[in-house]
């Protein structure tokens, strides 16, 4: 079991999501930056599936009450503690009771710590994940909180060394159009795409909310609900855009201009407060 001693600012257990069940209004949720939390699983020779701790702008401590293979991936953090060769993306042991401390990332925005055999805590609808908006899934991590680790699972061994683990993507979302740019003047994609956008304080795991310029619209007033995608860019009133993370609702009212490419969301998910982020408007990936 682990020990939560710090969470940081934000920490939750996520895995890949509980996905098929957005007819009944429950998001999908999962790691924001799922590329992460996958490379951190096979550093451990996890299933790609298993859940993680991902923490969000590091300062978290927590403590191994029994040793365990721990991998870290995403925005690199310095690692700190008992464990020798710690640090991130490569396998490092941690012994019984000693601590895996994190401290701020130098770019970026939210780290995954995977443990050979995952995060235990009980599913819920066929997932470990916390939703930050339903509220389904464990809670937020705090202090004193314990987190049980499954039986490996996978591989007999740990087969990988290192990864090497790149730096910091430009900030350029490659967007879809639509499916409600006709809701928009012409012109409207031009403007989401001529300048950067700001990163705002009150971006969370349900979106990137951004402050810059506002697509001007044609129709006014909001569409019935429907279906909204991770990675829509759905504009509300305020004229501000903002592109949906992992916790997005499953519907909305307000028109979507743009869709970000599947391969852009980890950058979207490691923008940071402050943080200035680009569209690029892209016939097909």
């Amino acid at each position: 079991m682990i020990e939560v001693l710090a969470p940081g600012p934000y920490a939750t257990v996520q895995d890949l999501g509980r996905h098929g069940y957005a007819h009944l209004g429950v998001p999908s949720s999962g790691a924001a930056d799922a590329g992460s939390l996958r490379l951190a699983n096979r550093l451990v020779g996890n299933p790609e599936r298993l859940a993680g701790v991902e923490v969000t702008f590091g300062l978290a401590a927590l403590r191994f009450l029994e040793g365990a293979w721990v991998a870290l991936a995403g925005a690199p953090c310095p690692v700190s503690g008992g464990a020798t060769g710690a640090g991130m993306g490569v396998p490092f042991w941690v012994p019984k009771g000693a601590e895996v401390r994190l401290g701020a990332p130098e770019w970026g925005l939210r780290t995954y710590l995977a443990v050979r055999g995952g995060i235990a805590v009980e599913p819920v609808l066929g997932s470990r994940s916390t939703d930050s908006l339903s509220g389904l899934g464990p809670p937020p991590l705090r202090a004193g909180t314990i987190l049980p680790l499954g039986p490996a699972a996978g591989p007999a061994g740990i087969t990988v060394d290192l990864a090497p683990l790149a730096g910091p993507r430009p900030a350029v979302l490659r967007v879809l159009p639509g499916p409600r740019d006709d809701w928009f003047a012409p012109g409207a994609l031009e403007t989401l795409c001529a300048a950067p956008y700001a990163v705002s304080q009150d971006s969370n795991r349900v979106g990137v909310r951004l402050r810059g310029a506002e697509p001007a619209r044609a129709r006014e007033g909001e569409l019935p609900s429907e279906g909204m995608v991770t990675g829509a860019v759905q504009v509300p009133p305020s004229g501000q855009p903002i592109v949906f993370l992992s916790d997005h609702p499953p519907t909305g009212g307000y028109p979507v201009i743009a869709v970000v490419a599947d391969a852009d969301l980890p950058v979207a998910a490691q923008l940071r407060p402050g943080d200035e982020v680009r569209f690029k408007v892209v016939p097909h990936v």
